[in-house]
Formats: structure tokens, sequence, C-alpha cells
């Protein structure tokens, strides 16, 4: 299966949930992940910062491959010059990896490596290629890209700083990136992650994005995962429900 072909398998089931594993019990991390895989959400998805392209300091390829779970693996780079750092993760089995537009010298060479790696998980299958764009970042940067990656991610808070609200201009952003993706007629799935909680997931599913990214709200220990994904699934169905009158 190309990685085309995942991102279009993805998209007929959209709207997603991709679960931060970060925020999990990390000492527990096998049971975490089938706690997760009990859910019917299909992507775990991991923060790797370098204390270098922004301020926090997280982890690296030993952590991704140290994920044993049927789930993908979403791998979100915010990395100083992430070219020579995406075959590693390649390696440590991602299934999707999206690096920070802002973070590349060439953004267009790192989709062209990932366009030809081999899936380490399952070689019929590429890896997903994504783009990330940060809320100050003019969203015209992903024009020249848009042919060569199947996932866009609309970041609604500064990468590598705790306790930032959902930017409220992430709205007009996504349906910008929307648009966008409809004049490039590609397969290309419109993510949004930062800030994503219990109270505002349906009103950011009902901005219609394919994937929302979350974390604390799914590990917040205060309820089993179980329950925390059920109500947040229920959530964002309910908001794309909302969504779709204005989409016809």
């Amino acid at each position: 299966m190309a990685a085309s072909d995942t991102a279009a398998r993805l998209l007929v089931g959209a709207p997603h949930l991709s679960v931060g594993i970060l925020t999990a019990d990390l000492g527990r991390l096998d049971d975490e992940l089938r706690r997760v895989e009990r859910t019917g959400i299909p992507m775990v998805h991991t923060d790797v910062m370098d204390g270098v392209f922004c301020p926090m300091l997280t982890v690296g390829t030993p952590f991704v491959a140290a994920q044993r779970t049927s789930l993908l693996k979403d791998v979100h780079l915010m990395v100083r010059e992430p070219l020579e750092k995406v075959g590693a993760f390649v390696t440590a089995g991602a299934d999707i990896i999206t690096f920070q537009v802002e973070s590349a010298s060439n953004p267009h060479r790192v989709l062209q490596v990932l366009g030809d790696a081999v899936n380490a998980n399952d070689p019929a299958r590429g890896i997903v290629r994504g783009v990330a764009v940060s809320p100050g970042t003019p969203l015209e940067v992903l024009v020249p890209l848009l042919d060569d990656l199947e996932y866009v991610m609309i970041l609604a808070i500064n990468p590598g700083w705790g306790g930032q609200r959902f930017h409220p201009g992430t709205g007009a952003r996504l349906a910008r990136v929307r648009e966008m993706v409809a004049a490039a007629g590609c397969p290309i799935l419109v993510a949004v992650d930062g800030g994503i909680t219990r109270v505002n997931i349906g009103e950011v599913a009902a901005l219609g994005p394919d994937v929302i990214v979350t974390g604390s709200a799914i590990f917040d220990g205060s309820s089993p995962v179980e329950a925390n994904a059920a109500y947040m699934l229920a959530e964002l169905t309910a908001g794309a429900t909302r969504a779709r009158p204005s989409e016809g």
C-alpha cells in the first residue's frame, strides 16, 4: 500500500484522533498503548523536540522504536534541519513523519527522501509525509509542496511552549488549507494540533479537520484512558456532524 493509499484510507474514515503519547505514564508504555488500541483510535502521536528549534527537549528514535503497537506511529519532528534525521525515524518504525516547515532549509528535499523511504513495519506501504505550520507562518509556504505530501498539520499553538490556548485564527487557516488541498487535487489529510481539550474538541471538530491531535485529555489520570477516549470520540463525531451541512 503506497503512502497516498494510507492517507486515502484515513480520509474515508475521517475524522480521527491521534493520541499524544508523551502525556501517558511512560513507565508503563506497553500497557498505555494497549489501552489506546482498545479504543479504536488509529494513531499514536510522538512529539520530538530537540531543544534547538524549540525550547523543550523530549524523546528520539529509541522511544519511537519502543512503541510496539498496531497503531500507526505518527511522529512530529520539531527539530532543526530534519533532512539528516528523518531516516533514523523511518528505521525506528514511524508510519507518518511530519516536520516543521520553518525548521528545514530545503523542505522539498525532505519530502523527496521520505517518498523514497521503505516503511519498516510494512515494506508494501510507504511513509505518509507531513508538513506542520506554526501559527505565524504564512500558509503560502505550502503551495510548492502539496504535490509531494499526504499530510498537513496546522498548529494552533507555537511549538515547544506549554500552557498555550488554542489560537482563535486556526479555523480560518484550516479553511484556507482546505482550499489549497482541493485545488491540488491530492489525497491530503489536514490535521490540527495544540490546545485541544475536553472543553473545545467539539468546536475544533466542527472546523472540519481530518485528524485532531490530543494527549492530556486522554491521559489525564483522573479517569481511565478508555473512558476519556470514548468521551473525546463522541465529541469528535458530534462536532464533525455539525460541520457537514456547511460542506455542501
